[in-house]
C-alpha cells in the first residue's frame, strides 16, 4: 500500500522537555486515522511538526516520499477552533476562499471559478445559506463546519485536522463523520487529533495510539486494545470491558485533548 505520511525518528522538544521522542509512524494512502493519546501527548504538535509549523530537533517527514516543502500544495489542515481569532471581520465565503489561494498564488484576486468551489464546498457542509455572515456571528458548530469547507475547497490529497468534532453538536459531528468518509471513498488521506475513545471504532479505520513515544499504529481491530490503551493513559483509563474494546469501545472514558 502507498505511504502517504512518513514519519520517521521524529523528536520535539520544547526548551529541554521532549513532547514528541522518536516517533515513527507511517499513514497510508486513502485511510481514515484517528490520533489518540491522553492530554499533553503531544497530539497537536505532532500534526504541527508534520506540517512544518514546529522545528523539531530530530527526524523527518515525507509526503508521498518526498519533503513536505514540495508536497505543501497537496495538503490542506483545519487546526483547533479554539486557536482562531473569530472576531476578525471576515465572511464565511472569504474565509473558505482561502482555501483555492494556493492554486491561485497570492497576488491573484479569486474569480468565477474559485467563488464556484468555495460555495460548492459551503455547500458540502451545508453552509452554503450563511456565505455572506460574519464569521463571528456563527455557533460552535457552523464554525467548524466552515473550516472543513475551507479545506474542502483546496481539493487535497491529505487533510489533517485537529479536535475536529471539539464542541460540536451531535448533528454536525454526523456530519463531519460522513464528509471525511467521502474523502476517504475518493481516495483521499484524513489524519484526525480525536478525543473520544467511544466513536474510534466506529469513525476510523486506522489509529496511532501517542504519548510522548508512539504506543501503537494500525488498524483499528489490531491496535485498538485494552493492554495498549492502558500502555498509552495509564491509570488515567478508566476500567474498560476487554471485549468492547476491539468492537465499539463504548464503555471507554473520553480522553481529554491535546
Amino acid at each position: 500500500m502507498e505511504i502517504a505520511v512518513d514519519i520517521q525518528d521524529l523528536t520535539v522538544a520544547y526548551g529541554d522537555k521532549p513532547v514528541l521522542w522518536d516517533v515513527d509512524l507511517q499513514v497510508p494512502r486513502g485511510v481514515l486515522m484517528a490520533i489518540i493519546g491522553p492530554n499533553g501527548a503531544g497530539k497537536t504538535t505532532l500534526l504541527k511538526s508534520t506540517l512544518g509549523l514546529v522545528k523539531p530537533a530530530a527526524g523527518s517527514v515525507r509526503i508521498f516520499g518526498k519533503p513536505y516543502e514540495q508536497q505543501r500544495h497537496l495538503i490542506a489542515y483545519v487546526p483547533q477552533r479554539s486557536s482562531v481569532d473569530w472576531d476578525f471581520p471576515t465572511t464565511v465565503l472569504d474565509v473558505v476562499l482561502m482555501g483555492r489561494y494556493g492554486h491561485l498564488g497570492w497576488f491573484r484576486r479569486p474569480g468565477r471559478a474559485e467563488r464556484a468551489a468555495a460555495l460548492a464546498a459551503l455547500e458540502q457542509v451545508q453552509m452554503a445559506e450563511f456565505a455572506h455572515r460574519q464569521i463571528g456571528q456563527l455557533s460552535g458548530g457552523q464554525q467548524q463546519r466552515v473550516f472543513l469547507a475551507r479545506a474542502l475547497a483546496q481539493d487535497a490529497e491529505i487533510y489533517f485536522m485537529d479536535e475536529p468534532f471539539q464542541g460540536v453538536d451531535a448533528v454536525t459531528e454526523r456530519a463531519i463523520i460522513n464528509i471525511l468518509r467521502d474523502l476517504r471513498a475518493a481516495g483521499k488521506t484524513v489524519v484526525v487529533v480525536h478525543h473520544d475513545l467511544q466513536t474510534v471504532t466506529e469513525y476510523f479505520d486506522q489509529v496511532a495510539l501517542i504519548n510522548v513515544r508512539r504506543i501503537a499504529a494500525g488498524l483499528v481491530h489490531d491496535v485498538f486494545t485494552e493492554a495498549n490503551l492502558r500502555a498509552t493513559y495509564g491509570g488515567r483509563l478508566a476500567l474498560l470491558e476487554t471485549s468492547r474494546v476491539a468492537a465499539p469501545a463504548s464503555s471507554a472514558a473520553p480522553a481529554p485533548g491535546d
